[in-house]
């Protein structure tokens, strides 16, 4: 019987602590964000001071968790020199925090001797892990839940291991 998923909005409404989110890929294929990479590629760059040309529904659910204190972070373990995509992604990255989200760099380099989990993921008040599966092209494949406490402990170490030694967005360069 197929798994049943809940949204990404579900999940953040009902944290009351904190949402942990690690990536891990240098290339992502997620059909939501095409048209905004194809644009950046092509020179576009979003004002941050004109919220109401970027501003969207994830941005909502991210600032409205964090006002109710849900500490929201966000590591990236990345190859350098980095991709087109990271390279959007970084250029991005400032709408992140005016939601209210923390985010750190960490390059792939730096992490040879830590345990990386397999797949992205988001773990939500340490008591459930929303894996993100994806292919090797970098196109989204499904969400996978886990629940187990062990596996949740396991990869919420991983994640703060990733985080103690990622460098803050202000001062990632690439």
């Amino acid at each position: 019987m197929p798994q049943t998923v809940p949204s990404f909005t579900e999940l953040l409404a009902g944290c009351r602590r904190s949402a942990i989110h690690l990536e891990t890929h240098d290339v992502y294929g997620v059909v939501e964000e095409d048209e905004d990479f194809s644009s950046w590629l092509s020179g576009h760059r979003y004002d941050i001071d004109d919220r109401s040309s970027w501003w969207n529904d994830f941005h909502t659910t991210v600032a409205n968790a964090v006002s109710r204190g849900v500490v929201v972070r966000r590591a990236r373990v990345v190859s350098e020199p980095v991709t087109d995509y990271i390279r959007f992604e970084h250029s991005c990255t400032p709408q992140n925090l005016a939601a209210g989200e923390d985010v750190r760099w960490l390059p792939r380099r730096l992490a040879s001797d830590l345990l990386i989990p397999g797949n992205d993921l988001w773990i939500f008040d340490d008591r459930v892990i929303r894996f993100s599966l994806f292919a090797g092209d970098g196109r989204f494949v499904a969400d996978v839940m886990e629940d187990s406490a062990d596996v949740v402990k396991r990869h919420a170490e991983a994640f703060e291991a990733v985080w103690e030694r990622a460098i803050p967005h202000a001062d990632y360069r690439i």
